[in-house]
């Protein structure tokens, strides 16, 4: 299997955003990678209806 097509840049910030070892990241299946990008994608729409919910939630001030 050869590594992912990724640049540099990505393969680092996906690294830190997934907590796995650069060099586990880039040998990854790519399927298995499109799955954890999908389930973090998630995560961050859920965090930012849950912060405009809230926003939206409060009173607004005169």
């Amino acid at each position: 299997m050869r590594p992912l097509q990724i640049s540099p840049e990505t393969a680092i910030t996906l690294s830190k955003q997934l907590g796995v070892p650069l060099e586990q990241l880039m040998h990854m299946p790519q399927h298995i990678l499109m799955q954890k990008i999908a389930e973090l994608a998630a995560k961050e729409q859920e965090s930012s209806s849950e912060k405009s919910d809230q926003s939206s939630d409060s009173p607004e001030k005169p």
